[in-house]
């Protein structure tokens, strides 16, 4: 798949902790209670000092925060983390997606300093006032408001990424418009794919719970306008392959993390190293008993000697010398997943169903 040195951009997982409680997010049960099967990990600025060395930071061109589980606002040392960065690598761009309903002003304005030219943030901000909480769980509308402004009045660069649902389609222009004052250097209307199941069979809505397990809002797909034209298809690629299972034996893989634009590399909270967080996220999907016997991910993983041997705690270099990287990679050209072929780079890489790639069209 690649080298470490081929390496130039890092998906960083700073932090499994959340104040949310996204009702579609892995981190807890439709919104409910936290996944059973995490630990709320986190990791610390002399963990990413003993994962990523001087020399490494130079050869990147990007570092970005999201993850799969967590928001870097609310980690201890996110801050200090780009700061680490930038002082390694100048001209670096830093980012991070944030539904940005914590910390005060100071820390944004703090950010927009060591972000400068080279850098933004991604304020996943799905509604306003009276409509941001019904997906963004937890989150207090003028805590959003003043960390936004906040970091544009610090110089910040600024990105809002709108996800679009039956209950908040009517805000779109308004949510630009907003965006447009406040200094947002570009506004995206997010045509969500999440309107699957864990087998990636169509629905039309998604139930969210609160955090004492009562119904809250059932989240529901918006208008023809607004629908991610990717799950618009699943009909025609069942129609063709017989289903979705028989489509991901014989997809042919465009990996988005290694190709000839870039080569990305995920880092997990656990500081686990992975291709990307599609391949980490399969480790702890809640609804599972028990991941390791039901994730094909852990396959890969047992096979180079358990999660202690992809830990890049204990340095890069030694987890690029296990193979694992090859071993994915080697994986797609198998005849079917229950052949070997590891089905979530089919799921999210396949070259016909793209639900990822079709929200930001």
């Amino acid at each position: 798949m690649y080298k470490i040195t081929d390496i130039d951009t890092i998906h960083l997982e700073v932090t499994q902790k959340c104040q949310a409680a996204c009702p579609m997010c892995d981190r807890n049960m439709n919104g409910q209670g936290i996944n059973p099967h995490i630990n709320l990990d986190e990791l610390t600025l002399q963990d990413c000092k003993d994962i990523f060395k001087p020399e490494f930071i130079k050869q990147l061109k990007s570092m970005y925060m999201c993850g799969n589980l967590g928001d870097p606002i609310v980690a201890t040392d996110t801050l200090e983390i780009f700061e680490y960065f930038r002082q390694n690598n100048p001209t670096i761009h830093l980012s991070m997606n944030t539904n940005a309903g914590a910390q005060k002003e100071d820390w944004w304005i703090k950010l927009a300093q060591v972000f400068g030219k080279h850098g933004h943030v991604i304020f996943s901000v799905d509604g306003l006032r009276d409509t941001n909480h019904l997906y963004r769980q937890g989150v207090v509308w003028d805590n959003v408001e003043r960390s936004m402004r906040a970091f544009i009045k610090g110089g910040g660069r600024a990105r809002w990424d709108f996800l679009i649902f039956e209950h908040n389609q009517h805000q779109v222009d308004e949510a630009k418009a907003l965006a447009d004052e406040l200094g947002f250097e570009s506004f995206v209307s997010k045509k969500t794919g999440r309107f699957v199941t864990a087998n990636t069979e169509a629905k039309e809505s998604h139930q969210a719970k609160d955090r004492k397990g009562k119904d809250s809002t059932e989240l529901k797909k918006p208008d023809n306008k607004y629908l991610n034209k990717a799950l618009q298809q699943q009909e025609e690629l069942v129609n063709r392959h017989g289903s979705m299972d028989a489509y991901y034996d014989r997809a042919s893989i465009r990996c988005k993390v290694s190709n000839d634009t870039t080569k990305s590399l995920y880092i997990s909270a656990e500081g686990l190293a992975l291709p990307c967080c599609w391949t980490a996220g399969r480790m702890y999907k809640w609804w599972h008993k028990d991941p390791k016997k039901e994730e094909p991910i852990w396959d890969f993983i047992e096979h180079v000697g358990g999660k202690d041997s992809i830990n890049a705690k204990h340095g890069l270099d030694k987890v690029f010398a296990t193979g694992i990287f090859d071993n994915i990679a080697n994986s797609w050209s198998k005849s079917s997943c229950s052949d070997g072929k590891l089905k979530v780079c089919a799921m999210k890489c396949g070259s016909e169903f793209d639900p990822f790639g079709e929200q930001f069209k």
